[in-house]
């Protein structure tokens, strides 16, 4: 009796957690850009929420609506989201318009990478922004170049000396108010003793992390769709095109003037669909 009540209760149990599960269970979260070239929807990662639903605001605020790619490389990747492109004249510099706040970091590497199709937020440089922290609007979409398998390895090598360097100009900026002080005081003595010390310290951090490799997944992404593998770990992925890389591949072919400023307007108008 004893014995039959705990294999009632055990599968009520189940039954329950997994009704629970299913409830639970959220739905992946899609956006198209509607353009005059054709629709591409983009899926957003639950893995970066703070961009997730930064992101989700902005398109049900209906701040990118009008708003232009107003920077275009063929090759490499389209850029929108500059809400001062909105009715913006020819010839007006743009890129630099913004929400007024940034978005920490999630940088999910190398679980999400610059593959054709990536959706990552754009951001200022390292030495103005070592946490690389994401515009509060700015985004781009990348289209890039396929790898060979033959060239995986030197790109890994280009990598890791990327890498090296990077690591070597953060402990500098770390140090920042030290070199100067040295370079004030014209320490040159000082100041090679200095560069000494954060050589060695950044060949220890690369001996501990060891050099770059690509996944198996950035491999055949890299070598079938093509990408921007030198991006990756530098910026926030968070989401990719799942329907209109064609459409992607019609915009970056467009003619562009000095700034990367498509001669023709491409409008975007942004909406939240469910699938």
């Amino acid at each position: 009796m004893i014995k039959s009540y705990y294999t009632v209760f055990f599968i009520i149990l189940i039954f329950f957690m997994t009704s629970c599960t299913a409830q639970n269970k959220e739905k992946d979260t899609y956006v198209v850009i509607e353009t005059r070239f054709g629709d591409i929807t983009l899926k957003l990662y639950d893995d970066t929420p703070r961009h997730r639903d930064n992101f989700l605001k902005l398109v049900k605020e209906g701040t990118y609506n009008g708003t232009l790619f107003h920077r275009v490389i063929e090759n490499f990747m389209i850029q929108g989201g500059d809400p001062t492109s909105k009715n913006a004249p020819a010839g007006k510099q743009l890129g630099t318009g913004d929400m007024g706040y940034t978005i920490p970091a999630e940088i999910v590497y190398p679980a999400h990478f610059h593959k054709k199709g990536a959706l990552a937020a754009a951001r200022t440089g390292d030495e103005v922004n070592p946490q690389k922290e994401s515009s509060g609007s700015q985004f781009y979409i990348v289209t890039g170049t396929v790898i060979s398998s033959g060239q995986i390895a030197s790109l890994e090598n280009r990598m890791t000396k990327q890498k090296e360097q990077k690591i070597f100009e953060r402990l500098v900026g770390e140090h920042r108010a030290e070199v100067m002080q040295l370079r004030k005081n014209r320490d040159k003595e000082g100041l090679y003793e200095l560069q000494e010390k954060l050589i060695a310290q950044t060949q220890l951090e690369m001996k501990e992390s060891g050099p770059v490799q690509l996944t198996a997944e950035q491999r055949e992404a890299y070598t079938t769709i093509g990408g921007a593998p030198h991006l990756d770990g530098e910026y926030t992925v968070f989401g990719e095109v799942v329907d209109g890389l064609d459409v992607i591949d019609r915009i970056q072919k467009v003619s562009t003037d000095r700034s990367d400023w498509p001669k023709d307007d491409i409008k975007m108008t942004l909406k939240i669909v469910e699938k």
